[in-house]
């Protein structure tokens, strides 16, 4: 199949300008959650402030997100504007505040106390939680406005994921190459540059960016607290999806640490830009190929086979160690394959629950749906973070204070036998474990492709509830009596 019969099909409803204004809006954002997510736990680190005293002030930090996410999915589903859409004004609000929001996480004054810069750190990181919310949901839940179509939706996604994956890319080679022991530069110069990137990357969707599919006549009234979580108790799948999604990448405390890994066990920050580029590959080719294997062979069961893979050959690499460097590439490129997929697949259930959830209820709680995907989303990078510096805290890890790995380099600031361990530890055992978890969760997972394409056409108004519920499995249908249905008109 050609590439231009995966990007732009006849029966699309989308332009394919349109969705290059989507896809291009990923590598920007993904530039400044990477940047935020991967560098912040390092940049932190190195301005001296207590490794325990970090992870405790994150976690207190995510508290916000307890409030912020949820709150923000209740004014998204609210509000309506003048014009009838109901993503396209967050997102360009966005634009303004998630730049300017990073800059402010890397500008902490070097002469601050600590306590200040604690403080510092705790504001500047709650607007940026909240700047992100911003951006994150209103872009997830526009796949559902501009089409309907199932397979269109999955490429969107698929694609999407890919560029999520260049913006990781850019931001995660830059920033390495940029403060590495090579070049020397500073992490204030080094975000601010990549904002100014991310935001050009960001802008074409403001002006490119198209809504077609918002039904806002199927629930008016006012969400509340209350509501939402009835509506969370009446969507199963979402839970049982996103407690498994929280498992795995709260416990991906690989990421916050890799420059240090790459420097202490491997000999160079700069060989985390080799592991970055073998990454590549795989990303390409599992964003490429999943648009036309999910019209064949169901993303789920695609996904699930691949985390498993993914969290044995993980365990196999602890066992290995770090000291054969060979070898530690060739299974991390690997392993790359399959984690690829469980990458570019990840958010593709999202929509699926939001019509699941529809069907269910009769209710559009698309921004409550997404909201969960950003909560989620947010709160495993934050306890991922934090526990990869609280599992240091019991390993020996010596205080660094320095600009960049030039400055610990020339300062010979090195690390014991005990504390590389520590790096290994929450490097490679602690994700493989989340994984091991994550599979064992999934296994009460039963949304299918085939399934949600049924409950699509019903939301939107295509076949009756009779038909949809003859083309279901027993485990999903939701056949609602006049009794029930008087009910859940109460509870919404």
């Amino acid at each position: 199949m050609k590439i231009k019969e995966i990007l732009a099909p006849a029966d699309y409803t989308t332009k394919l300008g349109e969705r290059v204004s989507y896809w291009t809006y990923f590598i920007g954002q993904n530039i400044f959650y990477n940047v935020v997510t991967t560098f912040m736990a390092t940049y932190l680190m190195m301005n001296g402030i207590d490794l325990g005293k970090i992870a405790i002030v994150t976690l207190i930090v995510k508290i916000w997100d307890a409030v912020n996410d949820p709150m923000f999915g209740i004014i998204f589903d609210k509000i309506k504007f003048k014009n009838k859409q109901k993503c396209m004004p967050w997102i360009r609000i966005s634009v303004g505040l998630v730049p300017i929001a990073t800059v402010l996480l890397f500008i902490i004054p070097s002469g601050m106390a600590q306590t200040g810069k604690l403080i510092w750190f705790m504001i500047a990181y709650l607007l940026w939680d909240s700047s992100y919310t911003v951006c994150d949901v209103p872009i997830y839940s526009m796949v559902t406005t501009m089409t309907d179509n199932v397979n269109e939706r999955n490429t969107l996604m698929s694609i999407g994921r890919l560029f999520s994956s260049a913006g990781m890319g850019i931001s995660g080679l830059l920033c390495t190459l940029l403060v590495s022991e090579k070049v020397g530069m500073s992490f204030s110069p080094t975000v601010i540059l990549l904002s100014v990137l991310g935001l050009l990357f960001m802008i074409p969707l403001c002006f490119a960016g198209k809504e077609r599919n918002y039904h806002g006549e199927l629930e008016e009234e006012t969400f509340s607290i209350k509501r939402m979580l009835t509506y969370l108790a009446h969507n199963k799948y979402l839970l049982i999806y996103y407690l498994g999604y929280l498992c795995a990448n709260g416990l991906m405390t690989n990421n916050a640490l890799a420059l240090f890994v790459s420097y202490y066990l491997f000999g160079s920050a700069n060989f985390n830009i080799i592991l970055g580029i073998l990454g590549v590959v795989p990303s390409v080719i599992a964003a490429l190929l999943i648009p036309v294997i999910s019209k064949k062979f169901d993303k789920f069961k695609l996904f699930f086979i691949c985390n498993t893979v993914a969290a044995v050959l993980g365990l196999a690499m602890y066992f290995i160690g770090w000291q054969n460097k060979m070898l530690f590439v060739v299974l991390t490129v690997v392993r790359g394959i399959f984690t690829s997929v469980t990458g570019t697949l990840g958010f593709m259930f999202t929509p699926d629950c939001a019509e699941y959830g529809q069907y269910k209820t009769g209710v559009d709680a698309k921004g409550i749906t997404f909201s969960i995907q950003t909560f989620t989303t947010k709160i495993a990078a934050a306890i991922a973070s934090s526990l990869g510096l609280a599992i240091l805290t019991f390993f020996d890890w010596t205080k660094i204070e320095a600009e960049s790995f030039a400055d610990i380099e020339r300062l010979h600031i090195v690390q014991s036998a005990t504390a590389l361990n520590g790096l290994w530890v929450t490097y490679i055992l602690v994700p493989s474990i989340g994984l091991v978890i994550t599979s064992f969760i999934y296994l009460f997972y039963k949304l299918r492709d085939k399934d949600v394409q049924v409950m699509a056409r019903y939301n939107a108004g295509e076949i009756t509830r009779e038909e949809a519920e003859a083309q279901l499995p027993k485990a999903l249908k939701c056949g609602i009596t006049p009794k029930l249905k008087e009910r859940v008109k109460r509870q919404f």
